[in-house]
């Protein structure tokens, strides 16, 4: 019998309608699960959307109080307040659709809620800041408000901060680390923005230990001891009582016996340059200089129980007060008029009479910080339970636009005269009869008119020759000079010229000669290491390595660099800190390079990569 044929259309419909039973199946599961899963994540957006709008709730009375400089220490509630609003559903079979409406309304969250962490984070435990009458722009309130929250704020120990700052190879970003940590928990972009030459802030930190190590009553002692400590130039010795303060510093050898008996008798003692005598203060200030690019010093204040020790006045220096021991009283108290408002000298001392209401009245404690403007008039009162240590920071003395401006006019005369025949030209041959004080009362006179519009005119035509980076660097020499010499670290030291392993040995000097060559790495030893400024015709090269720590007891250093290597100099100072090949230096042949660089290294203005090995005697 012949087999029926079987046609391909035939077989193509029996094969569909197993498949189509078979998808049918799985249609009917696969709607099922849609189902379950639509219920569940129906479910969870109602709940969500519940948690969601006790947030806003929650965020908006927080909000609103952040006007009071508000503190949030809960980290954890905003932390779940961030992560409620920024999770969403999800899953291997589903895609989430969400109405327009709902997405701005979680975007709105998620701002508010990073808005609230950013200030939680950035705010410290216990900080106060308070609106003055110099501060405009920055709107704080009219009063010093307290954090709610006592709970103490702890960091890193100074100790172990200065030895993780060893490892950080930019002297600039170890700076501006060693900064933070100064006045944490407040955020140096915050403090710079709002507080800065701007108004008074306190920080409480509830951390007797937090300054810890910086200096103590018994560094006092043991400097004292140690040390060739002179009245009036390193100490002073102080007391202020029925309004009148006293100095009572003799002269000669500062003796611990003599001092002692001075603060005994309630005498307040100021020890001038710490850093002179103490190796931490020498190397926290030498590291913080670069973050103001301006010298930062330091006086130690020691005050005994129920006593003062100086009058109210205002000082001519951004002030950090950092609390040590024992606690002290503090009124802060608004500049009195617009000249008063960062000024460039230091005011007289001031009677209790001429002192109106402070903005600020409170009690600094061990490890609190308070930092005024230069400016706000101040006094300090010890309590009557317990001495007082504290160290004030200081910096910005002389370095604002006007003193700029002092270097600038006189280099821009000078070129106008020497250039336009204008300003060559003598003065009427009368303008004494008509000009100056005993004059000014005749305005109607025409030559006066005449003689002010020329000068005017004269002022006008001197803007184009100002040299403005020229009297820069003339700001920027007499800052190499004010700066502390660096503390350098282990490995700095260890390849730098000091740790060169020239030796006498068997009679004669060894390892004299180091091997430098086109392949040697090399950088800057820091950012602010030197300065190139051009004088008289000549190229001079100011480095701050071989400063005093004594203020100015040395003169300025520099040597002079020829032209032809000025651009490989330049190099140095503009790549810091990457290291380049000593051959890569735009300066003449590789004899010049390596003289140049060789030069640099002996003056111990720079480093190199690995620690040089000395040639073969």
């Amino acid at each position: 019998m012949a087999n029926r044929r079987v046609s391909a259309f035939s077989v193509y419909r029996s094969l569909t309608a197993e498949n189509g039973n078979g998808l049918s199946q799985q249609t009917d599961e696969h709607s099922n699960k849609m189902s379950q899963e639509k219920q569940k994540r129906s479910l969870h957006l109602s709940r969500r959307s519940k948690i969601i709008k006790r947030k806003q709730k929650y965020l908006k009375v927080k909000m609103e109080s952040l006007v009071d400089i508000h503190i949030v220490n809960n980290a954890e509630i905003l932390q779940r307040t961030n992560e409620c609003a920024e999770k969403e559903p999800t899953g291997p079979h589903v895609k989430t659709k969400i109405n327009g409406k709902r997405v701005r309304r979680i975007k709105k969250m998620k701002s508010k809620s990073k808005k609230a962490a950013a200030l939680s984070n950035n705010l410290p435990t216990s900080c106060s800041t308070v609106k003055s009458a110099a501060s405009s722009k920055a709107e704080f309130p009219s009063k010093t408000f307290q954090s709610k929250d006592s709970r103490p704020w702890t960091g890193p120990s100074l100790s172990i901060l200065l030895r993780d700052l060893r490892h950080i190879q930019n002297s600039k970003e170890r700076s501006d680390k060693l900064f933070e940590w100064l006045i944490a928990p407040v955020a140096p972009k915050k403090f710079f923005s709002d507080i800065w030459e701007k108004t008074p802030a306190l920080i409480r930190r509830h951390n007797n230990n937090y300054y810890k190590g910086l200096f103590s009553s018994e560094d006092f002692d043991r400097i004292l001891r140690e040390d060739h400590v002179n009245f009036g130039v390193h100490l002073d010795v102080t007391s202020y009582f029925d309004g009148e303060k006293e100095t009572h510093t003799p002269t000669g050898r500062a003796l611990p016996v003599v001092v002692w008996d001075f603060y005994k008798n309630g005498c307040s003692l100021r020890l001038l340059n710490p850093q002179t005598f103490s190796g931490t203060v020498w190397n926290i200030l030498s590291i913080l200089q670069e973050s103001f690019g301006s010298m930062v010093g330091a006086n130690v204040y020691l005050t005994p129980p129920g006593n003062q020790g100086f009058a109210p006045h205002y000082d001519d220096i951004e002030a950090f007060v950092i609390q040590l021991e024992g606690k002290k009283s503090w009124r802060v108290y608004d500049p009195r008029s617009n000249e008063e408002i960062l000024p460039n000298v230091s005011s007289r001392n001031f009677t209790q009479q001429e002192m109106g209401t402070p903005i600020m009245d409170t009690v600094l404690e061990a490890g609190d910080m308070l930092y005024f403007p230069r400016g706000f008039t101040h006094q300090a009162t010890c309590t009557s339970e317990v001495h007082s240590l504290h160290v004030t920071l200081s910096t910005y003395q002389r370095n604002s636009w006007g003193d700029l401006l002092h270097k600038l006019f006189p280099g821009a005369l000078d070129l106008a005269i020497e250039d336009d025949v204008e300003f060559r030209e003598g003065l009427p041959l009368d303008y004494l009869e008509y000009m100056g004080v005993q004059n000014s009362e005749r305005e109607d006179d025409p030559r006066r008119e005449s003689f002010n519009k020329k000068i005017y005119n004269l002022m006008r035509k001197l803007l184009k020759y100002a040299p403005i980076d020229a009297a820069v660097d003339q700001k920027a020499k007499n800052y190499i000079h004010d700066c502390l010499p660096p503390v350098l670290t282990k490995e700095e030291l260890a390849c730098t010229v000091y740790s060169a392993p020239a030796r006498w040995r068997d009679g004669g000097p060894r390892n004299v000669v180091l091997q430098i060559r086109g392949s040697t790495r090399i950088r800057m030893l820091r950012s602010n290491i030197g300065r190139l400024c051009g004088e008289n015709g000549s190229i001079l090269l100011y480095y701050t390595i071989e400063n005093s720590r004594d203020y100015h007891k040395e003169e300025e250093k520099c040597i002079e660099i020829d032209p032809e290597l000025a651009d490989g100099v330049e190099l140095l100072l503009c790549s810091y800190p990457q290291y380049i090949k000593v051959d890569s230096l735009p300066a003449g042949n590789l004899d010049d390079k390596i003289s140049l660089a060789a030069a640099l290294y002996e003056k111990g203005l720079l480093m190199t990569e690995y620690p040089l090995l000395p040639k073969r005697d």
